[in-house]
């Protein structure tokens, strides 16, 4: 056992050499010195004071493993690191580590001053900062410094105190706040003034609004930079919700899904809501709206509270009409995507004008392109294939479940065979290869993969096309091989 160290112990001593030689100290060892340490507590908390910072995460981690309590809470007071990843360590939540260390930041936000070698400025919760435990912990990493990132004394002054912050990416989706959240929301509460709890990551999937509120009230909303809702709210619920997005100024990606508005005199007034407070979204780079059932007829209205160009728009599952994907052409707001997914959106009936011109406004920049089960027949390809031929930057292509014949795939084939980033295609099977009740005829389907084949020799550049034989393009039903699609390779090799 450890002694009471009056100066430095002799552990001290023996990596404090070998961190100055900048010797890689074997994992093992340091944790076999680390359990020693901790088999009295009471020594292992008398030897913080005077621990070398490297010391600090293995044996922090050490603690952790063990459950020290005692020992993390004062590891915690003098932790000499800006950040402690505390979320990398817990695979799943842990209420009694996450209380010990809440304790010994109690401690620490109790006094008035800055203690001399109090570095801590951020407690991260979320499940990330794995490196930083594996460089420590010599697992990968050549360690030359014998003090560390963030742990030089700058100032040996007495400084004010600034809020802490707490980081903690938030996933809604339980009718009530489980255990560890519950915990975490109220000693935050109980702090408020004194502590910042921030997210960078917001998930709904299931809570009452009222729930989501709580919650809401307790973080730093400038802090959030991608929001995902994805449960079936009423208009009514998401405008509840609209001006706590307003204040999350800082949003980059948002995403809504099953979004329905009931028939009402108040819809149009209640999506003017919501739009005003996307207006406030300056940073947003990345818009999607799955299955919504109010987007039909006012997507300009959407499509005016943008502030600044999208490099990710996906709308999908949806009707729209003729003048919102008209609308959606002439954003000004959509010139440099780089990914663009329409997918499920019925084109059938549409003029192919207003899709020509978007693809001509974003052929510089488009990347991705995911037309899955759009109506697209024949003659509106036919319409699209020398604005698709000018998309020089894109790498891939979905059609799947559109009815095209043999002989429009060819073309298609031809039309991007001068897209050289094109690196996956994924195309719907010959219409040809189905019986006029949808099901599918492998002999033909065979056939027809033959032909195309000779298409991409006859092209003489190596590619890889794909060809999906689900859902049918005939009734939009899967085929009765499989509920996934069914994928058959054309290539021609290199």
């Amino acid at each position: 056992m450890w002694p009471t160290i009056p100066n430095r112990t002799f552990l001290q001593d023996f990596f404090w050499s070998r961190f100055r030689m900048s010797v890689r100290v074997p994992p093992r060892l340091l944790g076999l010195a680390g359990q020693s340490l901790l088999r009295d507590e009471a020594s292992a908390i008398a030897a913080l004071e005077l621990l070398p910072p490297e010391l600090f995460p293995p044996l922090f981690m050490e603690a952790f493993t063990g459950r020290h309590t005692e020992t993390l809470k004062a590891m915690v007071q003098a932790w000499p690191f800006a950040r402690l990843p505390l979320g990398g360590l817990m695979q799943t939540p842990h209420q009694e580590i996450l209380q010990a260390v809440l304790d010994g930041l109690d401690v620490l936000l109790a006094q008035k001053v800055r203690p001399r070698r109090w570095k801590l400025q951020v407690l991260d919760l979320r499940n990330g900062g794995q490196n930083f435990w594996s460089l420590w912990s010599g697992a990968g990493v050549h360690v030359c410094s014998p003090m560390g990132p963030g742990a030089e004394d700058s100032s040996r002054s007495k400084q004010p105190l600034a809020p802490l912050k707490v980081f903690v990416d938030l996933c809604l989706k339980e009718t009530t706040l489980d255990e560890f959240l519950t915990y975490l929301i109220t000693w935050v509460k109980q702090r408020e003034g004194w502590l910042h709890l921030c997210c960078k990551k917001l998930r709904i999937f299931a809570m009452p609004i009222q729930n989501i509120e709580k919650v809401l009230n307790m973080v730093q909303l400038d802090c959030i930079q991608q929001v995902e809702v994805n449960c079936p709210w009423q208009l009514s619920t998401l405008g509840v919700f609209a001006p706590y997005l307003g204040r999350m100024s800082n949003v980059q990606r948002l995403l809504l899904a099953h979004i329905h508005a009931a028939a009402s005199e108040e819809e149009e007034q209640q999506v003017a809501h919501f739009t005003s407070q996307v207006l406030r979204l300056h940073h947003l780079r990345g818009l999607y709206i799955d299955s919504p059932s109010f987007l039909e007829g006012c997507l300009d209205q959407m499509l005016r509270c943008l502030k600044t160009p999208l490099e990710t728009l996906s709308i999908t599952n949806c009707q729209l009409t003729e003048s919102d994907l008209t609308h959606l052409s002439h954003c000004l707001h959509i010139s440099q995507l780089q990914n663009l997914d329409l997918s499920g959106i019925s084109l059938t009936y549409f003029s192919p004008e207003p899709l020509q011109i978007l693809l001509e406004k974003v052929a510089a920049t488009l990347q991705n392109l995911d037309l899955d089960q759009c109506g697209i027949a024949d003659s509106h390809l036919e319409a699209i294939l020398p604005a698709l031929s000018h998309c020089s930057q894109l790498r891939t292509f979905s059609m799947c479940g559109n009815p095209l014949s043999m002989a429009v795939m060819g073309r298609l084939l031809r039309h991007t065979d001068g897209l050289h980033r094109l690196r996956l295609e994924v195309y719907p099977a010959p219409l040809e290869s189905y019986s006029p009740w949808g099901a599918l005829h492998l002999g033909r389907l065979a056939w027809f993969r033959a032909e195309l084949i000779e298409i991409l020799r006859d092209l003489g550049r190596p590619r890889t096309v794909w060809l999906s034989t689900s859902p049918c393009p005939h009734c939009g039903n899967k085929t009765s091989h499989d509920l996934e699609p069914i994928l058959w390779p054309c290539y021609m090799p290199a």
